[in-house]
């Protein structure tokens, strides 16, 4: 009894007399909501919210990956490129993300993805060449509808079931890539100003007008070219760029003496080596995160086969270097494994994790007679970057006609891997229309290539004759951080100040 009384102690008068009501109201309350079952309409409405808040979840996801690929590049160029240095690449690596943001945002996503033509009008057709619309990113645009419920001037991206913001900031990371490709090809003897010059039309109008014509609705899009992550769009275009440069910026001091190829050594292999791993996993956003959807099959499975190609990439880099250098070479490694990533982003969508695996191998391979080769020709490239991303690129341009499963392929229960894309490959028995396919894909590549040489060209070449484009003899025997930058990379470290070694390499015999 005593128990008892002191348990009903717990509760004031005021809540005892409340607590039944309480729970009636409670009860009545769950058995409304029970008995008042959700309409049809709005169990669609509620799976549409949840697949947009997803699909943006992985999309914004996806694209910090990729932009932490700005910290591979980085670690990876210093790395391959000489102390004195050092400072300079870092700087161009972290500046050109900020240029690419203005110069995207300003005009380059209009250019890429805004109509090209009368948007108000349902049945038009675009120009083919380049977008009218969405400067600023603005303009009309009622994402994340799709389909035919979409309503904007961003009609090329009307498949996308995010909000216009998360499609900017995921394109914006892949328009930076292309521009950061070219910051290690011209490094240790390029202006800064002509850098970022360079990196801002880049960005804004060569990179959106050739993304027009693949991404945007343009006429290689129309003619059935497929680069599903952008073998050629991102990495040929920087690449095409950078063996411009490259070119017209001629070889470092101290290169080439007597028809004689000379190395000039990196100072720092572990932070390149920390540079490709950082970019072996930016590239799991780069590719999967490409679907711009939360599908798990899909994701996965892009995810596995970009994995293979790096992992066969790597090691043909490794079995060809040791048989053609007599050495493993920890540098060609890294270039083979990166050349693997760069082949398979083209198809990742469209191939069988086996025939990523023969895409990753002979990407391995080529990277490293392709670097040989423009060493050949004096075409001086302190990263092998042009090989890695020009020539690579190309091959998975290609490969995307040779290894396609084709549309509407079972690749297991119930899962096709796509249903819009390329043909059947040549290799796995495509025939005529893989023929086709191969013949579209060849024309995609050189369209982009003379377009992107051209532009660069003028671009450069424009640079030569204003700014000028390549540092001082003084300036470069120095080095560019004290000269451009006014402080080293390594500060209380000891920087070696002799440089008669070089300057008598490097300066023209009488």
């Amino acid at each position: 009894m005593k128990t008892l009384k002191r348990r009903k102690s717990w509760l004031a008068p005021s809540w005892q007399a409340c607590l039944p009501l309480a729970i009636l109201i409670v009860l009545i309350w769950v058995g409304a909501v029970a008995a008042q079952e959700p309409t049809s309409n709005e169990l669609e409405a509620l799976k549409w919210e949840l697949k947009v808040s997803l699909d943006t979840l992985w999309v914004v996801f996806a694209g910090c990956l990729v932009f932490f690929m700005n910290a591979g590049f980085a670690m990876l160029e210093t790395g391959f490129c000489r102390q004195k240095n050092a400072v300079s690449i870092l700087t161009k690596n972290l500046i050109v993300f900020a240029l690419s943001t203005v110069a995207f945002w300003i005009i380059g996503f209009g250019l890429m993805f805004g109509f090209g033509g009368d948007w108000a009008d349902l049945n038009a057709t675009d120009n083919g060449f380049m977008g009218f619309y969405g400067f600023l990113v603005q303009g009309a645009d009622n994402s994340p509808a799709t389909g035919e419920d979409y309503r904007g001037v961003f009609r090329s991206l009307n498949w996308a079931s995010v909000p216009l913001q998360a499609k900017f900031f995921f394109q914006l990371v892949f328009a930076g890539t292309a521009a950061t490709i070219v910051s290690g090809a011209v490094a240790e003897r390029i202006k800064f100003v002509a850098f970022l010059v360079f990196s801002l039309l880049l960005v804004g109008i060569c990179y959106p007008i050739a993304g027009h014509w693949i991404w945007g609705g343009g006429w290689l899009s129309q003619l059935g070219f497929w680069d599903f992550a952008g073998s050629t769009l991102v990495h040929s275009v920087g690449g095409w760029a950078a063996l411009v440069g490259a070119i017209l910026l001629k070889p470092r001091l101290g290169k080439y003496q007597e028809g004689e190829s000379l190395a000039l050594p990196g100072h720092n292999l572990a932070i390149s080596t920390l540079g490709c791993f950082i970019l072996w996993l930016g590239w799991f956003g780069f590719n999967p995160g490409s679907t711009m959807a939360a599908e798990p099959r899909a994701i996965t499975h892009i995810l596995l086969t970009t994995n293979m190609a790096a992992a066969m990439g790597g090691i043909s880099a490794t079995l060809t270097s040791w048989w053609y250098f007599s050495k493993p070479d920890l540098s060609v490694i890294i270039n083979g494994i990166l050349a693997g990533l760069v082949a398979i982003t083209a198809s990742c969508r469209f191939v069988n994790i086996g025939s990523a695996a023969v895409i990753g191998l002979v990407a391995g391979a080529i990277v490293i007679f392709a670097v040989d080769f423009f060493d050949r020709l004096k075409v001086d490239d302190p990263v092998g970057a042009i090989s890695v991303h020009l020539v690579c690129g190309i091959w998975g341009t290609i490969a995307v006609a040779l290894f396609a499963l084709g549309p509407d392929v079972n690749i297991s229960s119930s899962f096709i891997l796509y249903e819009d894309g390329p043909a059947k490959g040549l290799l796995l028995g495509g025939n005529i229309a893989g023929l086709i396919q191969l013949l579209v894909q060849l024309v995609g590549i050189l369209s982009v290539g003379i377009f992107t040489v051209a532009f660069s060209w003028l671009t450069w070449f424009s640079m030569k004759a204003t700014v000028g484009l390549r540092v001082s003899t003084e300036s470069e025997l120095k080095g560019l951080d004290i000269t451009e930058h006014g402080l080293h990379a390594y500060s209380g470290f000891y920087v070696r100040q002799d440089f008669s070694q070089e300057a008598s390499r490097s300066l023209p015999k009488n």
